[in-house]
């Protein structure tokens, strides 16, 4: 007769750590990472912690995110994307919100069209082949898909399948400035 031991769970919790803190906020600990670990393993190490720490909830407008400052900043479609951001809450050019947006990589899940506050969900890609990327590397933000995850409401993610790759998103919400 055998007699099987099952593990002590104590042990079993102890040996888990968790992650309280996204180590790769950190731009140093990032470039140093980097410097041993392939693009894709790197990105996927990113990923990971984006998922187990979830959103900081620290300034889900994207009018206000100092992740978001790269963006903000760069001009494509003759404005440049602060522009495009206050013109969405003015309620300006309706039918030109998408395509703006398509450029930088942030899809608009959901806006007000009436009058009114806009209510905007503004879902920005942090795949590894995010159009965002590109900008957020001329500007030598390495670590933007931390410090993103860090600034928005809500971290969402679809499972990879064996037909669609993992896909992470960062869910900022655009309301009208307080009168």
């Amino acid at each position: 007769m055998t007699k099987t031991n099952t593990p002590n769970t104590k042990r079993r919790e102890e040996g888990v750590a968790k992650l309280t803190v996204n180590p790769f906020l950190d731009a140093d600990f990032y470039a140093r990472m980097r410097d041993y670990t392939e693009r894709d393993a790197a990105i996927i190490k990113e990923l990971k912690a984006i998922a187990e720490i979830r959103a900081g909830n620290k300034q889900p407008d994207p009018r206000l995110a100092p992740s978001l400052a790269a963006l903000r900043s760069t001009v494509k479609k003759g404005l440049n994307f602060g522009d495009m951001l206050d013109r969405i809450v003015a309620g300006k050019e309706k039918g030109l919100w998408e395509p703006w947006m398509s450029t930088f990589g942030i899809e608009i899940r959901s806006v007000n069209y009436g009058a009114g506050p806009r209510n905007a969900c503004l879902v920005l890609d942090l795949a590894a082949n995010a159009p965002a990327h590109t900008l957020f590397a001329r500007a030598g933000v390495q670590n933007w898909r931390s410090l993103a995850a860090d600034d928005c409401a809500v971290v969402r993610s679809e499972k990879a399948t064996e037909t669609t790759p993992l896909k992470v998103y960062a869910v900022f919400y655009l309301d009208p400035a307080a009168e």
